[in-house]
């Protein structure tokens, strides 16, 4: 394949053809060719496993440039947001496209609050749960029944939806968790913020500190803002090509949910306290771990990323914040200590250095989580509050799109040719 710079295409050859492609470039630089009509023209698909060199979509939300470590979200950058917004002004920014203002932000945060009660039907769900559930499938459940509680409010771009959606995560999380704890329901409280809320909804039984519990807000805060969005990712891709159906939003973020839960994705924060763990049960012997990685034995959970090749510029943040969390927390369990050294000595192994193996994202928020007393099978729930605004802004810029099509890859068919049908009277 040859590309021609001034005329923007790209030149493909087949069977002694020579077709020509556009070559679409973003606002970044970034360049793809555009082989809608290749199908069309030559018979002929792309097969991209895993869909690593596919772009399924021109977006206005998220620009990532792995290889440089560079993360912005509608033009800002992951540090400036991080340090100085507040989750739901995040929010604000990737549903609506702009930081809000004072007052939008203040309406904002009010139609946020005004949706924090536990609907009796929600709860009807949370109760009916085993006790030994995890947070996900909860979450996913609850999700989805909102379909039938909001029947008039279907769209992200009218009504409440993402106010309803925003809301009832934080809650239903919450309950999920003190249920699954054997404790009762603590009922949200509309005149904290949010972060605040969800730490009283979840810990307003405890004998916390005020002065620990602002702490806490503030992290989570932060920890929230990290994962708001990550561009195509599994479960963001997933709620785009759910949506693309003209299913409904609900069901959309509920698939949403369902990627996000496996341990290659939003459930590796927790897969990386479970190694730990194991660490920990095996003598703690961190070069034997590392070695076990090296032969290929287990997966490090939390090193490594599909698109950085630099250091996750949100693990930067993350790591930062643990470091201050611990440092003021004062204290420190054993699964963290192991978690240090698993670092300090990865870093320095030329096997992961040459394989751009850094700690990512997940590493770092699991052991903020685990430092703050969260159980191991809520990381993953955490996770998906914060991606809650990016899906919900992924699939409010599809329903707009001009060229939105419903979701639907081609494959490279492998099985048998055709067969001669044999009657099952006849098979013996």
């Amino acid at each position: 394949m040859s590309t021609d710079e001034n005329k923007q295409e790209a030149t493909l050859h087949v069977d002694g053809h020579e077709l020509k492609f556009p070559i679409i470039e973003g606002s970044e630089g970034e360049r793809a060719i555009d082989i809608a009509g290749l199908r069309e023209q030559t018979g002929l698909v792309s097969l991209d496993p895993g869909f690593v060199n596919t772009a399924s979509c021109q977006s206005d939300i998220t620009f990532l440039n792995g290889e440089e470590g560079i993360l912005r979200h509608r033009g800002y950058s992951i540090e400036d947001l991080a340090g100085d917004a507040s989750f739901l002004g995040v929010a604000y920014l990737l549903v609506y496209g702009e930081l809000p203002t004072n007052k939008q932000l203040a309406d904002f945060e009010s139609r946020v609050q005004a949706q924090y009660d536990i609907n009796p039907e929600i709860e009807k769900i949370l109760h009916a749960y085993p006790q030994q559930h995890h947070p996900m499938a909860v979450l996913s459940s609850c999700t989805i029944a909102l379909t039938a509680l909001y029947p008039d409010d279907m769209a992200f771009e009218t009504g409440e939806t993402v106010p309803i959606l925003l809301a009832k995560f934080a809650v239903v999380t919450a309950a999920a968790h003190r249920l699954g704890e054997g404790k009762e329901i603590i009922p949200p409280d509309p005149k904290l913020g949010y972060c605040e809320n969800f730490l009283h909804m979840v810990f307003g039984d405890e004998d916390i500190d005020g002065d620990l519990m602002e702490l806490m807000a503030n992290v989570l805060n932060r920890m929230l803002i990290l994962h708001a969005d990550h561009e195509q990712n599994c479960s963001t891709s997933t709620v785009r090509l759910v949506h693309s159906s003209d299913a409904n939003p609900y069901a959309a973020i509920a698939a949403g949910v369902g990627a996000l839960w496996g341990p290659l994705h939003g459930g590796a924060n927790q897969k990386v306290m479970e190694m730990l763990q194991a660490i920990k049960e095996d003598g703690g012997d961190i070069e034997k771990t590392l070695e076990k990685a090296r032969n290929k034995e287990i997966r490090l959970m939390g090193f490594g990323h599909r698109v950085y090749k630099t250091y996750d510029p949100r693990a930067r943040i993350a790591k930062k914040s643990c470091d201050e969390f611990l440092e003021k927390l004062g204290e420190r369990e054993n699964l963290v200590d192991i978690a240090v050294q698993l670092e300090a000595a990865a870093l320095a192994d030329e096997y992961f250095k040459k394989r751009n193996l850094y700690p990512n994202v997940d590493f770092y928020t699991g052991l903020i989580y685990r430092a703050m007393k969260f159980p191991t099978d809520l990381f993953t729930a955490l996770f998906a509050i914060g991606r809650l605004p990016g899906w919900m802004a992924h699939a409010m810029e599809l329903k707009v799109d001009p060229a939105k099509r419903i979701g639907r890859p081609r494959q490279v068919y492998q099985g048998p040719n055709a067969r001669e049908f044999v009657a099952l009277a006849d098979r013996d």
